[in-house]
């Protein structure tokens, strides 16, 4: 089955009930049995749902996973992963990583005696030397946020298996669309499910995806055990989005594109990243690994001006200054003081996130209307 097959069908049969074409929304927190532990496969909606339990498959079929689970969000998911862990651990990341997953390593996990370290995933060699046989989970982004870095999924994949650690990829930006990192190496992808997979900003989620059923039951126990789950509405939602992502990707893609090469050329930009123009540092494994470059752009105004980024920001019209990303509507923000914030300052700088980045979620609207926004805005 190809892709834009199984993001309708993947995982999926009709309602056994009544032949329901889409999943019903199974609103009931528990479930009748004929005798003690007698059910049809439903006990209790923290468990098991059935609106939930057609997403995650859904979530397994276009990632070309075995096991999906969906959380009550993207750092519910993350947490989930790194509830795998013990003290004494030892992560290593991105330096160029979204703040709450940031704030999630540093400010929680931190003090539960698991050491991150945070370094530029292009550096194999850094990589290399801080692992360690307390080192039990590599975890990239790519493309990163905000600097849409790339990290060479394969490479990576290759060190941990040598090493004997799970390695978990946060495929929020590219989506599988783009790429399926558990057919490059990855152990673990996670999505923001909040941002592309929903589509419509209208719901906040968080899934992961695996191969390896003694590790999916591992985080089965944790995700039951936990919690964090989300309710049947908002898979239902999610599992609605994720039925038009094929369609809603390409002109995400499309859009993006455009806009990139029309920043790139732009006399009042200094410089624009997006992995799909040529002068883009990691383009060659974009290429490698991606099927297209997505629609997350970030750019830096002409002497990195603070003043005037804020400025570009708020004459925005159609370009909505907002948190979030990867809905229907283009959207803009400040990394530096919105994502990002909890980020220290002299860190964010370090990977590039300096107070004159702008981060633009690209939507699906006519281009030529989102063209025009920026123009004016920029000028």
């Amino acid at each position: 089955m190809k892709f834009n097959t199984k993001t309708i069908h993947g995982g999926q049969t009709h309602d056994p009930a009544y032949g329901a074409v889409m999943p019903p929304i199974y609103q009931t927190s528990t479930y009748a049995q004929t005798t003690p532990g007698g059910h049809k496969g439903f006990e209790y909606s923290r468990t098991h749902n059935p609106t939930r339990h057609a997403l995650e498959n859904s979530f397994a079929s276009i990632e070309n996973g075995k096991h999906g689970l969906a959380f009550g969000s993207g750092l519910a998911a993350i947490d989930a992963v790194i509830k795998l862990l013990k003290p004494g651990d030892e992560v290593i990341s991105t330096n160029d990583l979204y703040g709450g997953t940031y704030r999630l390593f540093t400010k929680i996990y931190q003090d539960f005696g698991i050491k991150f370290h945070f370094v530029g995933m292009e550096s194999h060699s850094k990589i290399n030397s801080l692992i360690n046989k307390n080192t039990k989970l590599l975890w990239a982004e790519t493309p990163t946020n905000p600097m849409l870095n790339i990290v060479d999924i394969k490479a990576l994949s290759k060190i941990a298996k040598i090493n004997n650690i799970l390695f978990a990829v946060d495929n929020t930006f590219a989506t599988p669309y783009i790429q399926t990192p558990l057919d490059l190496g990855a152990d673990i992808v996670m999505h923001s499910a909040t941002k592309y997979l929903g589509g419509h900003s209208d719901v906040v989620m968080g899934a992961l995806i695996v191969n390896n059923s003694s590790l999916a039951e591992k985080l089965y126990f944790i995700q039951n055990a936990s919690g964090a789950i989300p309710g049947p509405q908002d898979s239902f939602l999610v599992l609605r989005g994720i039925k038009t992502l094929h369609i809603r990707m390409q002109r995400h893609c499309e859009n993006a594109k455009m806009i990139a090469e029309f920043l790139n050329e732009h006399p009042k930009v200094e410089k624009v990243y997006w992995p799909g123009l040529k002068n883009h540092k990691n383009h060659s494994i974009a290429k490698s690994q991606m099927n297209d470059f997505g629609g997350m752009i970030s750019f830096t105004s002409k002497n990195n001006d603070y003043d005037e980024t804020i400025r570009i920001l708020e004459r925005l019209k159609i370009f909505t200054l907002a948190e979030s990303l990867g809905g229907v509507e283009s959207l803009s923000g400040h990394p530096a003081s919105m994502t990002h914030a909890s980020i220290p300052k002299l860190e964010r700088e370090k990977s590039g996130v300096v107070d004159s980045l702008i981060r633009l979620s690209v939507g699906i609207e006519d281009i030529s209307d989102l063209i025009q926004d920026l123009k004016q805005a920029l000028e």
